[in-house]
């Protein structure tokens, strides 16, 4: 039945509410993405300060998946939904509030916790309510709206700030009044799982058997090359934009960040239709080729070039990703799952922000467009390391 007694609703209306609170939270995390260079110019810092303010988000994902990835399991889904939600709301509040660089780092831990939160227990949700017998489309539907909720902060920071006054405080004042829709998303979906007797509120271990090493190494070196693609786009492509190809459009920075995004919900949708070793291969090969373009797109200037890449390697990440988390998840002992995931996705998170502050102090040092091309050799290179453990391996 659709609806509960207590008024509220489960099976397919509960999977849109919850679709529609899982993308909101998911925006607020890259709202900043196109600000930064106003951040610079209003704040005095520079290019490798953007990627470390921008790499604490990844602390947040981290510390949220770690310390509570389990949590909704013994306290229930709606509960850690709305800690995930208050916690996009303060992230709003302080980046409503900075008038220093200060002020960033909280505001992108506060997002990194809000978005580990989620990630984890909104996929859970979704998949719980999801009428029996499509699950796995709930799955995919979980994926597709985390990306897109992504790559749509972007676009919605982009076009505010090009297009309305406040460009610093107005997304974030849209995006608290977001989260009061999702918020009341979230209290109109029936509770999936009861709450434990005697919660387990303990943090998640990270090991790898041994018999899954093999698996995980291929698949860990593949997603930690995706991720820093997607790094890539949502800290450093606003300079790109701005300082090589001499395009100050906020809009742009945002429809740019989308089509990763979307590109890479494509490749996931493909993944699961060939195979994860066919997924993974191509996803390799998509990273490869899409990073020469990126690379090659900054000597020369080219716009087209620079998008034509974004979406190469988006589609390859998208399907790197997904077939190495279902690879990773099918190889282990069904006991030890939960530390094998979450030490998969510490390593995808460290892929997002590592590389970027490399990235950020090469620009610092030796400019955009030589940093900007190192990266991206850096990443095809990864890439094709674990193109060829999986052609040895076949």
């Amino acid at each position: 039945m659709a609806r509960q007694a207590a008024g509220r609703v489960a099976g397919w209306p509960a999977a849109a509410l919850l679709a529609v609170a899982f993308a909101i939270a998911m925006i607020g995390t890259t709202l900043p993405t196109p600000l930064y260079p106003i951040y610079q110019q209003a704040f005095g810092f520079g290019e490798l300060l953007t990627t470390i303010v921008f790499a604490t988000y990844a602390i947040g994902v981290v510390a949220a998946l770690l310390l509570m990835g389990s949590w909704s399991d013994h306290l229930g889904r709606r509960p850690m939904l709305r800690a995930g939600l208050v916690l996009a709301a303060a992230s709003a509040i302080v980046f409503v509030l900075a008038d220093s660089t200060a002020w960033l780092f909280p505001g992108r831990v506060l997002s990194g916790l809000s978005a580990g939160i989620f990630t984890g227990t909104a996929t859970a949700a979704l998949v719980d309510v999801a009428p029996r017998g499509r699950k796995a489309r709930a799955g995919l539907i979980a994926a597709g709206v985390n990306m897109g909720g992504l790559g749509l902060g972007p676009v919605l920071a982009g076009v505010l700030a090009q297009y309305a006054p406040g460009p610093l405080r107005l997304p974030y004042l849209v995006h608290l009044g977001l989260v009061v829709v999702a918020a009341i998303a979230v209290e109109c979906v029936a509770e999936p799982v009861g709450r434990a007797h005697r919660p387990r509120l303990r943090p998640q271990r990270l090991a790898v058997p041994a018999e899954v090493r093999p698996v995980f190494v291929r698949a860990a070196i593949a997603g930690f090359a995706g991720f820093a693609v997607l790094g890539l786009f949502t800290a450093v492509s606003p300079a790109f934009l701005d300082s090589v190809l001499h395009n100050t459009n906020r809009a742009v920075v945002g429809a740019l960040v989308l089509a990763v995004f979307a590109a890479s919900t494509a490749g996931q949708v493909a993944s699961a239709r060939i195979g994860d070793r066919p997924a993974l291969l191509a996803g390799c090969a998509g990273l490869i080729a899409g990073m020469l373009l990126v690379g090659s797109s900054l000597p020369t200037a080219s716009l087209p070039l620079l998008v034509t890449g974004a979406i190469v390697a988006g589609l390859g990440q998208g399907m790197g990703f997904r077939a190495g988390l279902t690879s990773v998840t099918v190889a282990g002992p069904a006991d030890r799952r939960g530390e094998i995931i979450s030490t998969y996705f510490v390593v995808l998170y460290i892929g997002i922000a590592i590389p970027v502050i490399g990235e950020g102090a090469a620009a610092s040092a030796f400019g955009l467009v030589p940093a900007g091309m190192a990266f991206a050799a850096g990443v095809a290179v990864l890439a094709a390391i674990a193109l060829a453990l999986l052609t040895r391996r076949g």
